[in-house]
């Protein structure tokens, strides 16, 4: 018996779909593996392997901006690993955003017990302003350094991380860096999910796109940027980003296409970075991502959000809707054919991932149709905040989005 018309019209339009799925997975494999053979790394520059920094031409001060709020459990961290490192001239500048847990008083403690740390509270936060943005601001207002190294408060650092910087930057005459850190999985949600959104960090915002003078891609890493003092200032500094939810993509934005000369390496080597510590703060890094596609474009953002939903999820339910048709069907068959390609080029990206980008344990990578799911129901939801309430929970803070244009993600 054949199959009725509609099904068959529904089966070859599925089908369709999902080559296209695996013509787009073959583009993103092969973008993902050059990017993984052709970044440049933070120590691959003339020098790079020679350790700290010498000689007075070649120790500008850096000022290291650390903002933190609500961090007690990993300021500590942060700040022995800035301490330890093997360069001559800095400090540290760390900033507490109006805490509300112990991170103010450890500041304070390590602060008295070496000068290098600036203690810092600021002020509170000004209308417009998203926290982040404010107690950098507050930072740099406070920073005395030629150079300004911009890091996260759950970020670790090899003791070279700051000489390597600095080198790699005066090597290549660069106004800006920022570094590819070894993004940390802290949890098991993390590790099904970032195989999947991590992704877009090796293909659309690649170090090869960033480094490419004819490309308009401009990115910070927020774990790690350094950059130039008048490069800051030229740039309008952390206000000209004030009300940004990505502000390291906004900055990074701008000075691209500002014209400064700015480079992205890899550095998985040297710096940890957590990008979620639990299941809240990886729905709300989910939902923080699409909300700046939705108020640029929401035609935009809704297209995005399906061109996700094919990409990282819809192959396995069609996959089973194909085989739970009767047999015998020939559109059931191309479509299974179609369905399974394409569930397995998903299959191969998140592998790719796990062991070259995140370099977690490939059993991760068997549960990517669990953090495709994920990963789209926290656009999903990001969506509808966006077009309802417009707002953002972020480090214990609520912000409203409405009327909020942002620029971080070029659509």
């Amino acid at each position: 018996m054949p199959a009725p018309p509609i099904v068959d019209a529904v089966n070859y339009s599925l089908a369709a779909a999902l080559a296209g799925v695996i013509g787009t997975w073959v583009v993103l494999l092969r973008s993902m593996l050059e990017s993984f053979r052709r970044a440049p790394y933070l120590d691959g520059f003339a020098g790079g392997g020679s350790g700290g920094a010498s000689g007075a031409a070649r120790v500008p001060k850096v000022s290291v901006i650390l903002p933190a709020r609500n961090e007690e459990g990993f300021i500590a961290g942060c700040l022995d690993s800035l301490l330890g490192q093997d360069y001559g001239n800095y400090e540290i500048v760390a900033i507490d955003d109006s805490s509300e847990d112990g991170t103010g008083g450890i500041i304070r403690e390590y602060a008295r017990n070496d000068g290098r740390v600036v203690h810092v509270s600021a002020g509170e936060k000004p209308g417009g302003w998203m926290g982040k943005n404010w107690a950098c601001a507050e930072g740099y207002r406070r920073s005395s350094g030629e150079l300004l190294l911009f890091t996260d408060s759950d970020t670790k650092h090899a003791p070279g991380a700051i000489s390597l910087a600095v080198g790699h930057l005066q090597s290549l005459d660069l106004d800006a860096l920022t570094a590819i850190p070894r993004i940390l999985s802290l949890d098991f949600w993390t590790r099904v999910t970032l195989p999947m959104i991590s992704t877009f960090l090796h293909t659309r915002f690649s170090a090869i796109r960033v480094n490419d003078p004819s490309k308009k891609t401009g990115y910070f890493f927020g774990s790690f940027f350094i950059i130039r003092r008048e490069t800051y200032e030229a740039v309008g500094t952390h206000e000209g980003v004030r009300g940004e939810i990505i502000e390291d993509g906004a900055l990074g934005r701008k000075v691209k296409e500002s014209g400064h000369r700015m480079r992205m390496v890899r550095g998985e080597h040297v710096i940890d970075a957590a990008w979620a510590r639990d299941g809240p703060t990886l729905w709300n890094a989910l939902k923080r991502l699409m909300i700046p596609l939705y108020l640029q474009s929401r035609k935009t953002a809704v297209g995005a959000f399906l061109a996700v939903a094919f990409l990282l999820f819809a192959p396995f339910p069609a996959l089973a809707y194909a085989l739970a048709l009767p047999g015998g069907w020939a559109s059931s068959a191309v479509l299974a054919a179609a369905a399974a390609g394409a569930a397995a080029a998903v299959y191969a990206g998140a592998a790719t991932e796990c062991a070259l980008g995140l370099r977690i344990r490939l059993r991760y990578a068997a549960l990517c149709p669990l953090g495709g799911l994920v990963v789209v129901c926290g656009f999903l939801s990001g969506l509808a905040h966006a077009g309802g309430d417009a707002t953002v929970s972020w480090r214990g803070r609520t912000y409203a989005m409405r009327n909020r244009a942002q620029s971080a993600v070029n659509v």
